[in-house]
């Protein structure tokens, strides 16, 4: 009988922080009270349920909220509740092979398996100390990324393109052919047609198993959206403490700081470049510091998708990104038009890490063909237009000459796999005659 006691305290209305909604919007809602820290998450009671909603802006006695889900029902005196937590997830082995929210909640209505673990979707930073040197490559299989822009375990790579530009083809392939012992995909914002589209025909089965895909559609609301890029970074993070290594794939990330840039509008931010908030670009390093790799633990190895909006690589949040990263990937619309694939523009990409990755035969040749590629660039349009004689420049000459074979190297079929040896093999080949 006295077990009861302590829950029905809990539960009783004067033990709670309550406040009343003064005014609802289309993004978001007003409220008089009650007092609570940025971040926390409330919930909004509605006829027949209740709403959760998450604590965006605090100014004197009105707190600004939104809501995870429609604003229909709610009007103004509707009851607001703190819950008094901020927001985390669920997380475990019983992911594996999921497709979850932004909640980590199954969108297939599966039943997974019950575990006591959670994270929060906002840790501290990470000890810069604790992190591990990146200095083991990790094989994607693609030969234009293992060997002119090799990815090392621990690395944050950008896939900049503009729209349509085959940005999701090369993320799939990377999905299943990439080494690692989980993978953990974020498709942020997309269309929901091509969420089923990217399960059924870029993950194979045996990728599927190893894998946790976390979706936040275009038509859910802007906080949801933004929310799914941190759920699946702490699930990320969860793997990488049990010392898992992780590969987590972001498509795309320039959606998640659409849905800060809206989040923070309706927060009463003001607009600077193009329209995005400052704390968007806070927002943006702070989500991508958090992967990388740990001392004695795992690791994460990070590829975000950057959405460049009319083709312009100089725009706001492109170049944010270019900073924060250890290297980009530039998928040139050009090359896709001519069926190119993938569409990789060598010269204007690059990984910082280069260096450390490679040895020194390998950044030899990959400076080889860097060098012929700068070379058939600068006279591409002498020798389209028939201008150029034979004999007046010797690289460019070399790389005429070796074209067929550059080209070929560069393409690769969406489901063809080069290992490491094979890859060394064809840029050899492609270089055939290079002093």
């Amino acid at each position: 009988m006295t077990s009861r006691w302590p829950r029905a305290l809990n539960d009783w209305p004067l033990h709670r922080r309550l406040g009343r909604v003064s005014r609802v919007s289309e993004l978001a809602v007003e409220s008089i009270g009650p007092a609570m820290a940025l971040g926390e998450v409330c919930s909004l009671k509605v006829p027949g349920g209740e709403i959760e909603a998450e604590v965006v802006a605090i100014d004197d006695e009105r707190v600004t909220l939104m809501p995870y889900g429609p604003c229909k029902g709610l009007v103004a005196g509707t009851e607001v509740v703190a819950l008094g937590m901020q927001p985390s997830v669920t997380v475990g082995p019983s992911l594996l092979g999921q497709v979850v929210d932004a909640f980590a909640k199954p969108l297939d209505g599966a039943v997974m398996a019950q575990t006591p673990d959670r994270a929060t979707l906002h840790p501290a930073p990470l000890n810069p100390m604790a992190r591990a040197s990146i200095d083991v490559a990790v094989e994607t299989g693609i030969r234009a990324i293992d060997a002119l822009l090799p990815l090392g375990r621990g690395q944050r790579l950008g896939i900049f393109a503009g729209s349509g530009v085959g940005k999701s083809s090369l993320l799939g392939m990377l999905a299943r052919q990439v080494s690692a012992d989980v993978a953990v995909i974020a498709l942020i914002g997309e269309r929901g047609r091509e969420v089923g589209d990217f399960l059924r025909n870029q993950l194979s089965p045996e990728a599927r198993a190893r894998t946790v895909v976390v979706v936040a559609t275009a038509d859910q609301p802007a906080v949801v959206r933004a929310r799914a890029a941190h759920t699946a970074t702490s699930i990320a993070e969860h793997f990488r403490d049990a010392g898992r290594h992780v590969m987590l794939m972001m498509d795309s990330i320039t959606r998640f700081a659409m849905a800060r840039r809206d989040i923070d509008l309706a927060a009463g931010q003001p607009p600077t470049a193009r329209g995005y908030t400052p704390s968007v670009f806070s927002a943006i390093p702070a989500l991508c510091e958090r992967c990388g790799g740990l001392s004695e633990r795992g690791s994460i190895t990070a590829l975000y998708t950057v959405l460049v909006e009319g083709d312009d690589f100089n725009e706001p949040v492109a170049d944010a990104l270019r900073a924060t990263l250890d290297g980009h990937i530039v998928l040139s619309r050009e090359l896709a038009n001519e069926g190119h694939f993938p569409a990789i523009d060598v010269l204007q990409s690059i990984s910082r890490l280069d260096r450390e990755l490679l040895s020194e035969e390998d950044a030899g040749r990959a400076r080889a063909l860097r060098g012929l590629l700068a070379a058939h660039k600068r006279q591409h349009d002498m020798v389209d237009m028939g201008l150029y004689k034979a004999g007046s420049n010797a690289k460019l000459d070399l790389a005429l000459r070796n074209w067929d074979r550059i080209t070929a190297f560069l393409r690769q079929g969406p489901e063809e796999r080069a290992s490491r040896d094979d890859t060394r093999a064809a840029l050899a080949h492609a270089l055939e005659g290079c002093p």
